[in-house]
């Protein structure tokens, strides 16, 4: 199963736009050098409009079994916790994403085996 994990880019007022737009290089540095580190994971980046709330930043991974999936909630979590903000997860399939998952700053810590019983896995 084709999993992602994005920053929640929208729904943020003028302060968190703020906060998150300071953070996102130290942010993308971190989910690059994790894509360098797990071959199967792909960079999402694109974070071209003007309106934050349009930007795509995280992460897709393939992932057959809970265990899989830690590493990257671990990763989200640690992101989240130090720059302030929320986590997406979900599948991909056919291309679509499906959201089943909010986690991080105001969402709570996001726990990776409950974000795999929610995906199916």
């Amino acid at each position: 199963m084709l999993v992602y994990l994005l920053v929640a880019c929208d729904g943020l007022d003028e302060k968190q736009e703020k906060k998150l737009k300071r953070a996102i290089p130290d942010v993308q540095t971190a989910l690059q050098a994790f894509v360098a580190e797990n071959a199967s994971a792909t960079l999402i980046e694109d974070c071209e409009s003007d309106a934050l709330a349009d930007w795509q930043l995280g992460i897709s991974q393939p992932i057959s079994k809970k265990a899989d999936l830690k590493p990257l909630v671990t990763l989200f979590n640690e992101l989240a916790t130090k720059h302030g903000f929320d986590c997406e997860a979900g599948s991909i399939e056919g291309g679509e994403r499906d959201p089943v998952s909010y986690f991080g700053k105001h969402e709570g810590q996001g726990d990776a085996f409950l974000i795999a019983a929610y995906l199916g896995l």
